[in-house]
């Protein structure tokens, strides 16, 4: 069993920085993939930023140039640093890792950006 936690979130003026960590713990063996997610409300979860076993990153090109993924503690903390904050940055934001070809998400966090 895999367990992951976010922190992080809050309330940030735009312009503003946050970052998110997200702790595994459990069973995280063989960790393929880690990433962050987004929902707004009334919108589809959308991919934010991943980072695969052999470190290359792929972002969401929203936010590209202001957000940061990184992993560390041998691979079982995942950090999202995100700069430059604007409004439609708010949203819950959430965790996943694919261990063993399972999905495994954290139960998120809200990040708010006011104008």
């Amino acid at each position: 069993q895999v367990h992951l936690v976010e922190s992080g979130g809050g309330l940030v003026q735009a312009g503003g920085s946050l970052r998110l960590s997200c702790a595994a713990s459990g069973s995280i063996r063989s960790i393929n993939s880690m990433g962050w997610y987004r929902q707004a409300p009334g919108k589809q979860r959308e991919l934010v930023a991943v980072i695969i076993s052999s470190g290359n990153t792929n972002y969401a090109d929203s936010v590209k140039g202001r957000f940061t993924i990184t992993r560390a503690n041998a691979e079982s903390t995942l950090n999202l640093q995100m700069n430059s904050l604007k409004p439609e940055d708010t949203a819950v934001y959430y965790c996943r890792m694919t261990i063993g070809g399972r999905f495994y998400w954290g139960q998120g966090t809200q990040v708010t950006v006011s104008s």
